[in-house]
């Protein structure tokens, strides 16, 4: 366990409670030795499933992300488990494949009720996809899987690992700007371009243009002058490669893919990690 003063062992939680598409589980369970010790502050532009943050336990975090459903799920486990665990224990006595459907299009006010209907949907859908419609509608199928709680689930924990969290939707040029020397920013943005036939492009490519990659490698810049330390995931493009030509210390990395639906479509892929103002240890 890391020694390190920006982290605190008394908090970790190294679970997410969240399934993500791109999550970054695989990342710390198999190359956990890629992350700098830091004595500053934890900035995680695209939260997604926050395998990192869990796996890190900072003392201090600013998590951000573009969607707002996903926030306020964080806001209320943080702030409301007990209820949004309540809730829960519900859906699981009450799940079956009606009453998914009938939950999914279900408009709640409460946003301890929201988060809990987030929760459960992202449980028991299709392979955790978290997609919406040109309305803005969740619109997943319901999956195999049917437990909702896990013996494993400790909300408790994960609502005192995020006490001294600052959670916002916002665009990530907000996050990375707030970073200065000593902190750490782990990136891991939708990956827009697509390589080796990776099927993650058709979830994100309305979200996150080539733009937004430009943008966010400006952003990576301008904290990395300031002396903040960062982390960059990216798909192995030659166009991504170009992007990052000069910024840092480029490292291909594999990974296996099992969010396409077709079997043919899934497999080992190859990304990069873009070390910046960080020792790299091999």
């Amino acid at each position: 366990m890391r020694a390190d003063s920006s982290l605190n062992p008394t908090k970790r939680y190294s679970t997410p409670f969240l399934k993500w598409a791109g999550g970054k589980r695989w990342l710390v369970n198999r190359h956990s030795n890629v992350f700098p010790d830091f004595n500053g502050r934890y900035f995680e532009p695209f939260l997604g499933g926050g395998s990192v943050f869990f796996h890190l336990a900072p003392k201090t975090a600013f998590l951000s992300d573009a969607n707002g459903t996903l926030i306020e799920c964080y806001q209320q486990i943080r702030d409301e488990h007990e209820t949004v665990v309540e809730i829960l224990e519900d859906h699981q006595k009450k799940h079956c494949k009606d009453y998914y459907y009938e939950t999914r299009s279900a408009k709640f006010e409460n946003p301890s009720y929201r988060a809990a209907q987030f929760l459960y949907l992202n449980r028991t859908c299709w392979n955790g996809l978290y997609r919406v419609n040109l309305k803005g509608e969740f619109n997943v199928p319901i999956g195999t899987k049917s437990t909702v709680l896990f013996e494993h689930d400790n909300f408790s924990a994960i609502a005192k690992l995020l006490e001294d969290t600052t959670l916002s939707q916002c665009d990530f040029e907000k996050t990375i700007d707030r970073a200065e020397a000593g902190d750490f920013i782990f990136v891991d943005p939708p990956y827009t371009v697509k390589h080796n036939f990776n099927g993650f492009l058709k979830y994100n490519e309305r979200i996150f243009s080539w733009e937004d990659q430009v943008r966010l490698r400006d952003a990576v810049v301008r904290a990395s002058d300031r002396g903040a330390k960062v982390l960059v995931t990216n798909a192995a493009h030659c166009s991504v490669l170009d992007l990052y030509s000069e910024i840092g210390t480029v490292r291909h990395i594999k990974r296996g893919s099992v969010l396409a639906g077709k079997r043919e479509a899934r497999g080992v892929f190859e990304e990069i990690l873009v070390s910046i103002n960080m020792d790299i240890i091999e």
